[in-house]
């Protein structure tokens, strides 16, 4: 019963594939002929697989070429089972022990068995061979440059944005950058000779590899910010082979002179019953701005000591 429907639907395929020439396919009259069972292998019945990625193996009857399976894809660790099919050229099916740390049931994918980057003809690198593979799958006779990274000037992936904050404050900037060999990463505000941080106590930076493989991700941090933190900050990147740069704009709002109906930070703060966090705020702006009148410190204790139904009201 169960070999009668197989033929059945075998059938129908082959008599779709008939009324569509560009879909015809002539591995259809093998597997009618053979059903189930691999018989005799005649490569006049094979059909020549198209667009592999990761190149061709053999059917579960070691006659035919398929395509195989390409990195990432779900894959059968059983080498006699054809269930989800065979890695392609350069990989292995393996399990993921992240998922197995993580509590979840782990599934056999295809990876590749190196992982040593390639440069590509096209001065691009690629994280392995199997990469390089894929995007030259429909070039024929595509060699790579050489093992290894292309060496290259600096890239900037992921620029610094523009900020805006109030004075007291702190705000970051972040700056990703790639190549090979690895960047200098430094920054600098425009106008100004001296990379950041120099002797200014509130500014820092950092930098770390990655997130890519041969990238470099800074930040500029600028703690307890002031009027004269405003302005054009420049992330500065730079190697052998060329410099490059991307820069983001730095606004400074002054929230010391708030009345009011001023700024929104402090009416949501009260709003939401945090006097002391208004008082805080206004205490250290207090600190950093010594020679501010005395109007803050009243503005101060007018937020403190007014009933709060009072200032809803009135400000909405």
């Amino acid at each position: 019963m169960k070999h009668r429907m197989v033929t059945a639907v075998l059938v129908a395929l082959v008599q779709v594939s008939q009324s569509f020439p560009a879909l015809y396919h002539r591995g259809w009259w093998r597997l009618l002929k053979e059903g189930d069972n691999c018989g005799k292998c005649d490569l006049a019945l094979c059909s020549e697989p198209e667009d592999c990625p990761a190149g061709t193996v053999l059917d579960r009857c070691g006659c035919c070429p398929e395509c195989g399976n390409a990195e990432g894809q779900i894959c059968d660790l059983d080498q006699g089972s054809h269930f989800y099919g065979q890695c392609g050229d350069h990989l292995e099916c393996r399990l993921d022990a992240d998922e197995a740390r993580f509590g979840e049931v782990p599934e056999p994918q295809c990876v590749c068995k190196s992982q040593e980057s390639i440069c590509g003809p096209d001065g691009k690198t690629y994280e392995n061979i199997c990469q390089f593979n894929k995007a030259y799958a429909a070039k024929r006779n595509i060699s790579m440059k050489h093992k290894g990274p292309c060496e290259s000037a600096p890239v900037i992936s992921l620029p610094p944005r523009d900020a805006q904050n109030y004075t007291g404050n702190d705000v970051i900037f972040g700056c990703e950058v790639s190549a090979y060999p690895m960047p200098q990463l430094e920054w600098k505000k425009k106008g100004n000779k001296m990379f950041l941080p120099g002797d200014d106590t509130h500014v820092s930076v950092q930098a770390r590899g990655g997130p890519q493989k041969y990238g470099v991700t800074g930040w500029l941090q600028i703690q307890g910010l002031k009027k004269s933190d405003e302005g054009i900050y420049i992330c500065h990147t730079k190697n052998k082979h060329g410099v490059t740069y991307a820069s983001a704009r730095l606004k400074v709002i002054d929230g010391n002179f708030f009345f009011l109906f001023g700024c929104k930070k402090y009416k949501n703060a009260y709003k939401q019953g945090s006097k002391d966090e208004v008082v805080g705020m206004q205490m250290k702006h207090r600190r950093n701005y010594p020679k501010l009148p005395i109007f803050s410190l009243f503005c101060v204790f007018l937020f403190y000591f007014i009933p709060k139904w009072v200032y809803i009201v009135v400000s909405c």
